[in-house]
């Protein structure tokens, strides 16, 4: 990633790229740390790609995970080097790439063709291409095969059918695995936590995740009165 105040840009190895400021030529052999100046003379910082640059710079393809959101089920399901994580959902991958670059190699879901030849690409991006693997299909038709292979430590869900997935999730995981389903509505929060609740799920938390800003001022501290705090709800559960 190439930085010069609050400019950035997310650019490959070798390719040219013109702004206001001048055309970046990106060496071949760059690395972090480098410094690489336009035909202008604006000098740009390279920076090594960090996770929380993946949100602001891979390409989308409907509204993403957000990242306190992903801190939420990284943290909540424990997730760590060396476990096997099912995801459904895909989307844009911010979440699968978060969960790659924790080192579990992951399987995910994307139902949309387009939307997980994108996903792919934000993989390769991340640099965890070879740690997730993104399969273009309805996770829900392939639960009988999965849970027939060796089971998975952890389940991460946002989609609409999350619910007929929570309901398998006792075949899906082992002991002591855990489930997280990310869903904006209440509606479709009520009915993951049913699902876990008839599964024989155990510790099955359910947390709406919202975030206030502050505003420092002269005049006095506040949170701030701009932006949604409410992004959606999660639900926790753990295989017995």
């Amino acid at each position: 990633m190439l930085v010069h105040e609050d400019r950035e840009y997310l650019l490959e190895p070798g390719a040219e790229f013109g702004t206001d400021l001048g055309v970046i030529e990106v060496p071949e052999d760059v690395a972090a740390g480098d410094t690489v100046e336009t035909h202008l003379g604006t000098v740009f910082e390279v920076r090594e790609l960090r996770g929380p640059d993946l949100f602001d710079h891979l390409e989308r393809t409907g509204a993403p995970m957000m990242p306190r959101d992903i801190g939420l089920v990284l943290g909540l399901t424990g997730v760590s080097r060396g476990d096997r994580v099912l995801d459904a959902g895909t989307g844009t991958g911010i979440l699968a790439a978060h969960l790659g670059r924790v080192d579990a190699d992951v399987t995910s879901y994307e139902i949309d063709p387009e939307f997980a030849e994108v996903a792919r690409e934000n993989m390769r991006i991340a640099g965890v291409d070879d740690r997730v693997e993104v399969r273009t299909g309805d996770l829900t038709a392939h639960l009988d095969a999965l849970a027939a292979d060796d089971p998975f430590d952890v389940l991460t869900l946002d989609t609409g059918d999350a619910p007929a997935v929570v309901e398998r999730a006792g075949a899906l995981l082992v002991s002591g695995g855990y489930v997280a389903v990310y869903s904006p509505f209440v509606e479709g929060t009520r009915e993951a936590v049913r699902a876990a609740r008839e599964a024989g799920l155990v510790e099955i938390e359910t947390r709406e995740t919202i975030q206030r800003e502050m505003d420092f001022s002269d005049r006095g501290s506040r949170p701030s009165t701009g932006g949604v705090g409410h992004t959606g709800y999660l639900v926790i559960a753990r295989a017995p």
